[in-house]
Order: structure tokens, then C-alpha cells, then sequence
């Protein structure tokens, strides 16, 4: 009974630690590890103050949002999380996400649309812990890489676009399409306030020029530039000439409060926030993967699910918008030695005092540099490298990537995410419908493509050919057309097909309608008086087709585990005995 007790206390203990990671690595936290992380959470912290106001610049909430965001989501993932490096908060591209969605419901910067934004968090947070639970991180798999690449720069240039306002000090709608926002700056360009532009233009330059030495120079650029700016501004007395400054940012940590969404509300966000869900798990995850390959430990996929989902449920609580791991923030702690999520936690402690005691600091910060920030931080999602390669290699793959892109950037971006995920399943179904098939010849002891092989040997009266994909529903009808052309095409050259070779190491599975389609195909090639055979089966399918009635029509002595022996045997029947097991275990084979 004790034993019994004890063993269910061991089973909880291992699931409360996989479910609280910290419980793993806080009991043995060492000074050590705290001279490291202190410096990096200082470093991300800092980091965070312009970009969350930037972000939260982005998604169309007042400032102080953007810290609220940094504050209570950086805390949670710090419990829950698997990766020790990742940096939770706002960031670029869900800023926009949010916006762009939630423009179309309400006005931005009211109070509803503020509120949707945050119970827009809770949503989404809600389902990242459902699919957590149900183990569902594969999801991202349907997010390929050209998919990823196309939508984030679209992305990026609509999130770049969005600044041109603050930067040029005039007055434009935000749209997330392309072409409507290139129409309004058109119509506005002569109205650009210099003195806004010059501000903007030097920030970047200087972002640009303090980014490439930061070796050097250790202080994070952003800090940098936004002390000169609010300096600047405050020296020359600029805001009273036009410049938009930031104001005031209210004092104070955010309240705990339930976000006040309805049925409707609900109904209206939930395509925003399975959007939104998947998008800002695949960035985390992604950033996360890639740092975790630098040091020895491993993260778990489904449980970085539940930790995000987590710090956007908790996060709507404390009055913050959707938030995720961010690409530069996690980098820029990595890089700073960080060895534990402790240095997260000091982060959000220098976030907090911002807020309670700092706020009034930035007044005088121009929302040309904030608008600069955003530019430089989202010119690197832009891919430029990829779309070239997929071109010269991938044609398929680029088409993908540029439709993802074109339609993201002047439909909108649920709609690119939608295009470019259904048009990647119609690929990968084409492609299954009319998987690679080719004859074989033989050129020194080898069985190769005829087409790739022209000087492969093909005998007289022999075909050989293989399928490259299991065979199923969708593609059975294309095998047996591909044989057909590859039989008329031989009989056109005057050579009478007598015997037929089906290699199968690259099929790994037989469904119900293969193997029906097969019992036909053989039917048919034996009323022409053409012989069957099957060689290099893997074990699965070979499994398949002795618990069918296939192996009846085929017969066990023409199953063969490798085309020299399907050959050896029409040359000295007899010479291979007893099939299909019995030589699989005589010629010394690996079972796959």
C-alpha cells in the first residue's frame, strides 16, 4: 500500500514539474547563475521599454499597453516554460495581427477596441492551452517554411508602411493592405513635416550604425537612441513645432480586471485568435528550437504551447494584448549570457519599476523614434535570400511563397495565412494523386531511371518499374495509367512485354484500394498473358499483402525481396524458393 502511495506521489511530483518547469531548475539556482542572468534581464529589460511602446504603437493601444504586456506574460512563461533563454512579450508582427483584425470591429484607440484586445489575449491564450493539452504542437507543421517566409514579409512591410505616418509626421489611415496604404501616402505626401522626418531618419541611421558595433558598444541601441530623441526634443523645444511627442503614459502597475467580452465578441475574434494562436506559437517555438540547439537541454513543444497560452490568459488579467517569444529580445538575452528564465523575471522587475516610477520620462519621446525603432527591428523578417533559392530550385515552393505574399500584403493577413496553407495541402495532395514513377534498367548491378540513365540496360520483354509513394485511393488509378503508357511505349519499339517488375522499397503502405487495385491490375495483365511480380516489398507492406488476398493473385513464389532475385528466377525457375518470408530470411535482408 505504501509502495502504492509512494509511486503516486512520484507521478504527481513528475507531472507538476513538467507542468511548473521552474520547479526543475530553481532548487539548484546558484549565485553563479545569477551573476549571469542579472546583466541580461537588465539588458532585455531595457531593451523592452521603447520596443513595448513601439508594439503597442502598432497594434493601436496607448503606450502604457505595450508595458503591460512586458510585465505579467514574461513572468508566467518564467514558471512554466521550457526554454532559458526566450524573451516573452510584444511583438512586431501579432502587434499588427492585432490590429489589422481587430480595426474591422472597432475604432482604434477607444475603449472597445482596447478591451477587445485584451479579452482578444484571453482567447487566444485559451486555445494555445487547449491544443497544449491535446498535444497539438504539430499544428505548426502545416506552416511551411515558404509559407513562413512569405507571410512574415509581407508582414514586415505592411508593419514598416504603418510607421511612414509617424515618421513623416502626417496624417494616414493604417491599413494592412499595400496598395490602399501606397494610394493614401500619395495623397498626403506634400503635407510631410521636415523637422519629424529629419528626427526619424536620423534615429534610424543611428540604430543602424550602433546595432553594427554592438560588441562595442554594450548599451542596446534602442536606449540609445530614445534618451537622445526625448533630449533632443526636450532641448529644442520641438514639440510645440509640430513634432508628435508620446505624452503622458499613466504611472502605476496594471489592475487585475476580467476583460468584459460577450458571446458576439467572441465569435467575431475567434478566427483572429486561432490566427493568432498558431502564428505567435510557431515564432516562439521557432526562436526557442534555434537557441536550444545551442545549448544541451531540451524544450518541449507542447508544454512551450501551454506556457504561452498561459501568459496570455494571465496576461489578459493584468490588462495586456496577445504576446509571445520575440525574435531580437530572446537573441539579445541569449547573447547576454542568460542561463536561466530568472533573468525574464529581473526583466519584468525593471518593467514594473517603469511603470511605477519612470513613466513621466518619456514625455518628450518622439513618436518618429518609436516609428524608427519598429522600421529597423522588422527590416530582418523581410526575406530576401529564400524566394531567390525556391526560384532556382523550387519552383513550386517559390509560387507558394510569392501567393502567400501577394495576398497578405493587398487582401489581408488571415487571408495570406489561410491562402498559403490551403494552396500548400493542394500541392502536397497533387503530389500524392502523382507521385514520381519511372522504368528501370540495370547498369553495373544497379537498377536505375532509364530517363536519368540512358545507358542503363533494359531487357527485351521485361519491364521493371518503380512507384515512389504508398499506394492508396488518391493515386492507384495514376500507377496503373503510368503502366499502361510505359507498355505502349515499349510495344511501339517493337518489344513484346512478357513479364512485369514492380519494385516496391519506396511504397510504405498499401491502403484497401491499392491492394484492390493491384488483385485488377494483375487480373488484367494475366488475360494478356503478361507475368507479375513484386520485389524489394518492406516488411509493413509485406505484412499487407500476406494478411490480404493479394498474395493469392500474386503467389508466393513471385514475391521476391529484390529485383536480382525476380530476375534470377525468370532465368532458372525454381532458383528462389518459398516466397516471400522464406527468402527473406534465407538472403540475410534487414526486415525495415
Amino acid at each position: 500500500m505504501k509502495s502504492r502511495i509512494f509511486q503516486g506521489v512520484r507521478i504527481f511530483a513528475c507531472v507538476i514539474k513538467k507542468l511548473f518547469p521552474i520547479l526543475s531548475w530553481l532548487p539548484n539556482y546558484s549565485k553563479k547563475d545569477f551573476l549571469a542572468d542579472f546583466p541580461a534581464g537588465i539588458t532585455v529589460g531595457i531593451m523592452l521599454i521603447p520596443q513595448g511602446m513601439a508594439y503597442a504603437l502598432i497594434a493601436g493601444l496607448p503606450m502604457e499597453y505595450g508595458l503591460y504586456a512586458s510585465l505579467v506574460p514574461q513572468m508566467i512563461y518564467a514558471i512554466t516554460g521550457t526554454s532559458r533563454q526566450l524573451s516573452v512579450g510584444p511583438v512586431a508582427m501579432d502587434s499588427l495581427l492585432v490590429a489589422a483584425g481587430l480595426s474591422a470591429i472597432a475604432v482604434i484607440g477607444s475603449e472597445r477596441y482596447i478591451e477587445l484586445a485584451i479579452g482578444l489575449a484571453l482567447l487566444m491564450g485559451a486555445i494555445q492551452l487547449l491544443l497544449g493539452f491535446l498535444r497539438a504542437g504539430f499544428l505548426v507543421n502545416f506552416l511551411s517554411r515558404p509559407i513562413i517566409s512569405g507571410f512574415t514579409s509581407a508582414a514586415a512591410l505592411i508593419i514598416g508602411a504603418n510607421q511612414i505616418a509617424n515618421l513623416f509626421g502626417i496624417d494616414i489611415p493604417r491599413n494592412n493592405q499595400i496598395h490602399k496604404f501606397i494610394f493614401s501616402v500619395s495623397e498626403t505626401f506634400t503635407e510631410i513635416h521636415i523637422s519629424t522626418l529629419l528626427i526619424g531618419i536620423v534615429a534610424i541611421i543611428l540604430l543602424v550604425v550602433i546595432s553594427k558595433y554592438r560588441n562595442i558598444i554594450k548599451v542596446p541601441a534602442a536606449l540609445i537612441v530614445v534618451i537622445t530623441g526625448i533630449l533632443f526634443v526636450w532641448g529644442t523645444d520641438l514639440a510645440n513645432e509640430g513634432v508628435k511627442v508620446v505624452g503622458n503614459i499613466p504611472t502605476g502597475l496594471p489592475s487585475f480586471s476580467t476583460p468584459s467580452i460577450g458571446y458576439s465578441d467572441i465569435r467575431q475574434l475567434l478566427p483572429i485568435a486561432i490566427t493568432l494562436a498558431l502564428i505567435a506559437f510557431m515564432e516562439a517555438y521557432s526562436v526557442a528550437k534555434a537557441i536550444e540547439e545551442k545549448h544541451d537541454y531540451k524544450i518541449d513543444a507542447n508544454q512551450e504551447l501551454r506556457a504561452i497560452g498561459l501568459s496570455n490568459i494571465f496576461g489578459a488579467l493584468f490588462q495586456s494584448y496577445p504576446t509571445t517569444g520575440g525574435f531580437s529580445r530572446s537573441a539579445v538575452n541569449d547573447n547576454a549570457g542568460a542561463v536561466t528564465p530568472m533573468s525574464s523575471l529581473i526583466a519584468a522587475v525593471l518593467i514594473g519599476l517603469t511603470l511605477l516610477f519612470l513613466t513621466p520620462l518619456f514625455y518628450y519621446l518622439p513618436k518618429a523614434v518609436l516609428s524608427a525603432i519598429v522600421m529597423v527591428a522588422v527590416i530582418d523578417l523581410i526575406d530576401f535570400k529564400l524566394p531567390i533559392m525556391l526560384w532556382k530550385s523550387h519552383k513550386v515552393e517559390a509560387v507558394l511563397l510569392f501567393a502567400t505574399f501577394l495576398v497578405t500584403a493587398t487582401v489581408g493577413m488571415t487571408q495570406g495565412i489561410a491562402i498559403g496553407v490551403g494552396l500548400s495541402l493542394v500541392v502536397l495532395v497533387y503530389r500524392q494523386m502523382r507521385p514520381h514513377f519511372t522504368e528501370l534498367g540495370e547498369i553495373e548491378g544497379v537498377f536505375r531511371n532509364v530517363h536519368r540513365f540512358p545507358k542503363a540496360k533494359v531487357r527485351d520483354g521485361l519491364l521493371i518499374v518503380r512507384f515512389d509513394s504508398a499506394l492508396h485511393f488518391a493515386n492507384y488509378r495514376f500507377l496503373q495509367s503510368s503502366l499502361e503508357d510505359v507498355i505502349e511505349e515499349r510495344t511501339n519499339r517493337g518489344d513484346t512485354i512478357n513479364t512485369i517488375i514492380l519494385c516496391a522499397e519506396s511504397i510504405g503502405y498499401i491502403d484497401a484500394s491499392g491492394i484492390s487495385a493491384l488483385e485488377s491490375l494483375i487480373d488484367d495483365l494475366e488475360n494478356r498473358n503478361i507475368c507479375f511480380r513484386l520485389a524489394a516489398a518492406i516488411g509493413p507492406v509485406r505484412d499487407v499483402i500476406e494478411s490480404s488476398d493479394l498474395i493469392k493473385r500474386i503467389g508466393k513464389t513471385r514475391c521476391f525481396t529484390g529485383i536480382h532475385y525476380a530476375i534470377s528466377d525468370l532465368e532458372a525457375p525454381g532458383s528462389i524458393h518459398d516466397g516471400l518470408r522464406k527468402v527473406a530470411t534465407q538472403v540475410d535482408l534487414e526486415d525495415e
